[in-house]
């Protein structure tokens, strides 16, 4: 089974619904995904997570599916969202100096796409 990590980086809701979509896809068809937030990519998880957003529906379902690994802690806690990305239930990813590492990943046989 294919495995691949999807690290988040950009923190525009038009390039997060291609994440949401290929990673939903690619899980249908039975791939191993992970989703990783990172960055700019954090900010969105409150946005999301609102019932009202038009992406909510896709977040909720990578969400059920557990697509969704977790958010940089560091890239939270320099934003200033920390409190409002534990609100939400997401791990923090910390291993590389307080960041997601894309090696631990790569041990583990994952392909890594950057968004």
């Amino acid at each position: 089974m294919p495995k691949v990590a999807m690290f988040v980086f950009n923190g525009s809701p038009m390039c997060f619904v291609h994440v949401l979509l290929n990673a939903l896809d690619m899980h249908g068809r039975g791939d191993d995904v992970q989703i990783v937030m990172e960055g700019e990519a954090t900010q969105l998880v409150s946005e999301l997570s609102k019932p009202d957003n038009w992406l909510n529906s896709l977040w909720q379902k990578a969400r059920d599916e557990n697509l969704v690994a977790g958010a940089c802690k560091a890239c939270s806690q320099k934003l200033g969202i920390r409190e409002d990305i534990e609100a939400h239930g997401l791990a923090f990813l910390d291993d590389m100096s307080g960041h997601p590492g894309m090696a631990a990943f790569r041990d583990r046989g994952f392909d890594i796409i950057t968004f």
